[in-house]
């Protein structure tokens, strides 16, 4: 495990984050693991957890939160701000930082669009597919199919 030496961070960064609307109480994070314990991602994705994101922010390692490709694996499916006890708002967290990202260099304009673009895009599929299992005979699989296909095609 890497050593963190706090003088060489920069300890304004969580004020920063915390001054935007939505984050204002993303200090309250004890960690407790709700967040990663619920999170999509983080259940198929071993590196990926919300928690380890909120606390290097709150250690002010600003250069390793916001280069970091962690950022954009996010689905923004707002599962973590429902179940937080702290009510941190990590969803609304990791679009400031996905935009403090943007404006500082370390990410580019495009990446925050294309991440926008798979958020719409993996919800309308996953719409689809739950009114296709929920309505069988409305939509049948090869047409799902062929939509995921559709959106992969025109995006990506």
């Amino acid at each position: 495990m890497e050593k963190i030496i706090l003088s060489e961070k920069d300890p304004n960064f969580k004020n920063e984050i915390a001054s935007q609307p939505g984050a204002e109480s993303f200090m309250r994070c004890f960690t407790c693991g709700t967040c990663t314990a619920s999170c999509p991602v983080a259940e198929v994705h071993d590196e990926y957890d919300p928690r380890r994101i909120i606390r290097m922010a709150v250690l002010g390692m600003r250069e390793e939160v916001l280069s970091s490709d962690l950022l954009w694996m996010c689905s923004r499916c707002y599962t973590c701000a429902a179940l937080c006890p702290q009510n941190v708002k990590f969803t609304d967290v990791i679009s400031i930082l996905r935009d403090m990202a943007v404006k500082q260099g370390y990410a580019s304009r495009e990446r925050l669009e294309q991440a926008r673009e798979l958020d719409r895009m993996i919800q309308t599929i996953r719409c689809r597919m739950i009114d296709n299992k929920l309505h069988p005979k409305k939509k049948n699989v090869e047409e799902i199919k062929s939509i995921v296909e559709e959106e992969l095609n025109n995006k990506w």
